[in-house]
């Protein structure tokens, strides 16, 4: 594990941001540090980037209590962008690369790799006051990602893209796992989560209340329900009868029916067609598996539910 969060809490007087939160980052991954507005998140990206500390608990990176030395093993995308309005881009960009350890000399040729990489050698001159919000979050990442730190942590990286160059970081994301790095995404787009994320932390109310492999925490979620679209056959309208199948849903639009079944766990898809075909012509058949977004909405309900019923 490149980062070991072990039993962190963070109070801010009176008000608990963090409640006894660990979390277990695979290296050369892409993790998912999900949740709520005001859940921790954020407490908890500071913590890493030493900008505050805990007051209880432990921060582990490669096996070694997090240090100032590990600065510059890190590179933060803050959802709140930060760079100097008046500076020229080419001028802050350098600052930036080598307040993270890199040569005047090593800085400019990696950055010139990135420009070119992203078209913008253009920019160079302009003070980034000049361009557009896109535009300057280009440039963030650049310097973000100008060191080849081993650990990378985005908070809403695709905020403010438009959907060509959500495509271009994505890659570029996904590029810099296969070369080594490990990345912290935090964000919710919860189908960027699904497309991206090996692993996801899911924090509410200061407490981590789900975590895993994305696929492992589907199945948990997994309900065994199907969708089938079918016409009747004979003209007579199919009635499901068969014991411990349930109907959840059924729409009719002209001569298609769509309809939604929960089957018992020990019957599987043959057995919901085996039960209808004789009696219906299937047009289409879908298994329905919960989506992130479906699980986070449930998750965080259910536990905010527990938490009125407590109080």
């Amino acid at each position: 594990m490149i980062l070991q969060i072990n039993s962190v809490t963070k109070n801010f007087g009176d008000f608990t941001a963090l409640n006894k939160v660990s979390i277990q980052v695979p290296e050369n991954s892409i993790f998912g540090l999900l949740g709520p507005n005001g859940a921790g998140k954020t407490t908890l990206i500071r913590i890493i980037n030493q900008i505050t500390g805990p007051d209880e608990g432990e921060v582990l990176f490669n096996g070694r209590h997090l240090h100032s030395d590990h600065i510059s093993m890190i590179g933060y995308l803050p959802e709140e962008r930060g760079l100097y309005k008046k500076m020229k881009v080419g001028e802050q960009a350098l600052y930036l690369a080598q307040l993270k350890g890199l040569s005047h000399h090593d800085a400019r040729q990696r950055l010139k790799k990135w420009f070119e990489k992203f078209e913008i050698e253009g920019w160079w001159d302009k003070k980034v006051e000049e361009l557009s919000k896109g535009m300057q979050q280009k440039i963030q990442f650049v310097v973000t990602v100008v060191h080849e730190p081993k650990l990378l942590i985005f908070d809403e990286p695709f905020s403010g893209f438009d959907p060509i160059n959500v495509n271009l970081l994505r890659d570029e994301i996904l590029e810099l796992r296969k070369n080594g790095s490990t990345i912290i995404f935090s964000t919710h787009n919860m189908a960027s989560v699904e497309e991206l994320c090996d692993n996801i932390a899911l924090i509410n109310k200061a407490e981590k209340i789900l975590d895993g492999p994305v696929k492992e925490i589907k199945r948990q979620y997994f309900t065994n329900s199907y969708q089938v679209q079918y016409r009747d056959k004979n003209g007579i309208a199919f009635q499901m009868t068969e014991p411990g199948f349930e109907q959840l849903s059924s729409v009719l639009e002209e001569d298609i029916c769509t309809a939604t079944y929960r089957l018992p766990a020990s019957k599987g898809p043959n057995d919901l067609l085996a039960v209808m075909l004789p009696f219906v012509h299937v047009v289409a058949f879908n298994e329905l598996i919960p989506s992130m977004n479906d699980i986070f909405i449930s998750t965080v309900n259910s536990v905010n539910a527990n938490h009125i019923l407590e109080s």
